[in-house]
């Protein structure tokens, strides 16, 4: 347990309701839709490469998870990790939460022989530079629906 009350571990099936309250905390763009995330979450565990990880608090409230995913590349030459999702609840934000949520991501990605991790922000940029990421590409998407 860290020193201010939290610890990181893997998501179990009953950390789903608080995930998904957080999951509602994503910016306004997004609206997610609660029996998308209930198959999503349950699929997770059917999943190769890809890992949830939750910071609790020492009550037993999930204060913030992280989705993360590993997969083969070439151009790295090894497998490499992709951050879909972190969000910190907003009265644990800038108590290391967040940062403690990458590290057991880093940790598991290197366990998984990942040659880096790479992710999309556009509103925490001084949160990732803080942590030794470096600015290097532009992020496109498309929807499909």
């Amino acid at each position: 347990m860290s020193e201010i009350g939290y610890v990181v571990r893997r998501a179990r099936a009953d950390d789903a309701e608080e995930v998904f309250s957080l999951v509602k905390d994503f910016p306004p763009e997004v609206i997610p839709d609660h029996q998308a995330f209930q198959a999503s979450f349950a699929a997770l565990n059917d999943i190769a490469g890809s890992v949830l990880f939750v910071a609790e608090s020492a009550s037993g409230t999930v204060l913030g998870y992280i989705l993360v995913s590993c997969h083969p590349s070439f151009l790295a030459n090894a497998p490499v990790a992709w951050v879909e999702e972190v969000m910190v609840a907003n009265g644990w934000r800038r108590k290391e939460v967040g940062k403690a949520l990458m590290t057991a991501a880093e940790d598991w990605a290197n366990r998984c022989g990942a040659a880096y991790v790479a992710l999309a922000s556009r509103r925490s940029a001084p949160f990732y530079l803080a942590l030794g990421y470096e600015d290097s590409a532009a992020f496109f998407k498309k929807a499909l629906t």
